[in-house]
């Protein structure tokens, strides 16, 4: 298969002193660095970036090889899979991998999105809904997700106290990363009730259920498992699974997730294990809700059941499976090509044991579920440390 050998994080949040730029030629240095290579030993370049009208440069592929000359001639991609754009970069990278076509793969994830005024954001962000049924969606993707969330509670009742916890439970976990966008830890009680500085968005949807408009980069460093135990560090993929959905939400039954569900499928039988071997999850909470649905669909709990996860403990950092011990995009942010990036470099330091204030006691095995749009693009990685 393949493994991590290097990674690089910038924090997120609003970078009104960077640019795309910037953003991609800083990581790719220290990712190279970290793996403890010079750039004429990378053999391919993935760049996952969403772009879709954040940044007035497109075409952002070459930007990489501004950060070293040696990077020039280096065969150069970019890839684009709505908001799982970093994670489709990745699965790129480990095909090449796999496919003995590149020894060692550079794979950078950027979005800058805070110098784009507000409505352009949520005309941006839209794009990754079909526009036939959902382009005139009030509060854009807010909005799509506020529909989603409004139909869970009239199946299975109110879930705002769930959907709370889970916000509470990611900004507190976020207070110890420092690559966060925001850390601070609101609670509970803030979280759950309506103020002023918690209003609704979208439907049942707060404020505090909706993860931040965000700038910033990640990238690793890939290689194949054999090399990689002669690195200082690695990290491998011992499961993989993508799973694509029809883009319209009236074509399946947008409360099952089922992308998801058959992602996880494919990555644990791949991995040779289930859900409840893995030490910890970094999944894609864009809105609370979704990640609410995700318990159900990786198989954590049944259907309509998510609920019990939260309230019971089991997702929080000390309980049996810990989800999002990062933060998650609610604190960290979610600058969209970096986010599946950032996923697999924070769970690449978990399982070294390099995670800080965020570490997982005792992580053996991380899993990672990144989405694109409402459940249509959807990746999973399972990974184990290798030395």
């Amino acid at each position: 298969m393949a493994a991590i050998i290097g990674w690089a994080h910038t924090p997120f949040g609003k970078l009104a002193d960077e640019t795309v730029e910037t953003l991609v030629t800083k990581v790719a240095k220290q990712a190279i660095a970290d793996a403890g290579l010079a750039a004429e030993d990378i053999d391919e370049i993935v760049l996952g970036h969403f772009n879709a009208g954040f940044s007035k440069q497109d075409f952002t592929a070459s930007l990489v090889l501004q950060a070293d000359d040696n990077l020039r001639f280096k065969p150069t991609t970019r890839v684009e899979n709505a908001c799982a754009t970093g994670s489709a970069a990745v699965h790129q990278g480990v095909k090449s991998i796999k496919a003995g076509d590149a020894k060692f793969v550079l794979v950078v994830g950027v979005e800058q999105m805070t110098t784009t005024p507000s409505p352009e954001i949520g005309a941006n962000l839209l794009k990754a809904s079909y526009l036939p049924e959902d382009g005139d969606t009030p509060a854009g993707f807010a909005g799509v997700f506020g529909k989603i969330a409004g139909m869970y509670f009239q199946k299975h009742g109110d879930q705002s106290e769930a959907l709370a916890h889970i916000a509470a439970k990611n900004h507190k976990n976020g207070v110890e990363n420092p690559y966060a966008q925001m850390r601070k830890d609101l609670g509970v009680e803030f979280c759950l009730n309506e103020s002023e500085k918690n209003p609704f968005v979208a439907g049942p949807l707060k404020r505090t259920d909706c993860s931040l408009v965000s700038d910033g980069a990640a990238a690793i460093v890939l290689t194949d498992t054999t090399t990689a135990l002669s690195a200082k560090k690695a990290v491998a993929f011992r499961g993989l699974g993508h799973a694509q959905d029809f883009l319209p939400m009236s074509k399946r039954d947008i409360l099952k997730f089922e992308g998801c569900s058959e992602a996880w499928k494919r990555a644990l039988s791949m991995a040779n294990i289930t859900i409840e071997d893995l030490s910890f999850v970094e999944t894609h909470d864009c809105f609370t809700i979704a990640e609410l649905i995700e318990y159900e669909a990786m198989g954590l709990v049944p259907e309509g059941q998510g609920a019990k996860a939260i309230l019971e403990g089991w997702t929080q950092k000390d309980g049996k499976l810990p989800v999002n011990p990062s933060g998650g995009l609610k604190a960290k942010g979610h600058p969209i090509g970096a986010t599946g990036v950032s996923m697999h470099a924070l769970t690449a330091m978990q399982l070294v044991g390099e995670a800080g204030g965020i570490q997982v006691e005792g992580a053996e095995l991380g899993g990672i579920f990144n989405m694109g749009g409402a459940a249509v693009a959807n990746y999973v990685s399972v990974m184990q440390r290798l030395k």
